[in-house]
């Protein structure tokens, strides 16, 4: 077992998102999961139908008593809720400079439902601080970025945008919902960028297509890989995910396989 993840997120009872899948893809690449969990969410594969979130002393309790024990080489963060949640991740983080953090911004599920207060979008900004890299979708990087994304061109815009504007590292844009044959994610970071593409998959089974890849790049950088590497070998690991994904629900949000083969053809 090598690299060791600890994962602020959400929890989802359906197990396709959230800290269910992050725990799945970590464990799959190896490595070894911890967690925080911020809020508890009752959904489906047919939608969320309630959440509760935890305080945010408790969540904070979470991250010191794992990471002063324990330790980890790298921390992923995903659905956060609000701004208090935020604001007392971000003062304990602030203890343990040295961890490169992983974020993904969880701002709405795959099945539509908010998982962003207001006050925690306005918030979200403080925690670019402790971003060693941001893995935004569309949706997410047109808000937080505040340019309109309709392109190619402009998806890499706006993430160079947000990367400079925010001393950021690493921005993967995931380009998912631009339209076309082709799924296109764009790299950036200091020394430029890179554009990674596979032919789409036409399937119900997305949900948790954000969790998985960041947790995936996650352990990859806990276990030694470049980000480049980590980035590519995530990226397959989601296609294969989808392509081997169970038959199971009934609704439009899905779930992938979290242990796939990983030597199928794609």
């Amino acid at each position: 077992m090598k690299g060791r993840v600890l994962v602020i997120a959400g929890s989802d009872s359906g197990g396709g998102a959230g800290i269910q899948a992050d725990i799945k893809t970590i464990s799959a690449f190896g490595g070894f999961a911890m967690t925080a969990i911020t809020a508890v969410t009752a959904q489906n594969t047919q939608g969320v139908i309630g959440i509760e979130y935890l305080s945010p002393g408790l969540v904070a309790d979470q991250i010191r008593v794992v990471l002063d024990d324990l330790g980890a080489n790298i921390i992923k963060l995903g659905m956060l809720g609000n701004a208090a949640i935020m604001e007392a991740v971000g003062d304990t983080l602030a203890r343990y400079p040295g961890i490169r953090c992983v974020i993904d911004p969880v701002m709405v599920a795959t099945s539509g439902a908010r998982l962003m207060t207001d006050d925690g979008e306005a918030a979200f900004a403080r925690l670019y601080r402790h971003a060693f890299m941001l893995t935004p979708n569309l949706p997410e990087l047109t808000a937080l970025s505040g340019q309109g994304v309709e392109t190619e061109g402009e998806m890499e815009h706006a993430a160079t945008f947000l990367r400079a504007e925010h001393q950021i590292e690493w921005v993967l844009a995931k380009g998912g919902h631009l339209p076309g044959d082709l799924v296109v994610d764009i790299l950036t970071g200091l020394e430029g960028s890179l554009r990674y593409q596979d032919p789409r998959i036409e399937t119900l089974h997305t949900h948790g297509t954000g969790c998985t890849l960041a947790s995936a790049i996650a352990v990859g950088l806990a276990q030694g890989a470049s980000v480049r590497k980590a980035v590519a070998q995530a990226r397959l690991f989601v296609r294969q995910a989808i392509l081997q994904a169970p038959p199971w629900g009934k609704g439009s949000a899905r779930p992938m396989n979290h242990a796939p083969n990983m030597k199928s053809p794609s």
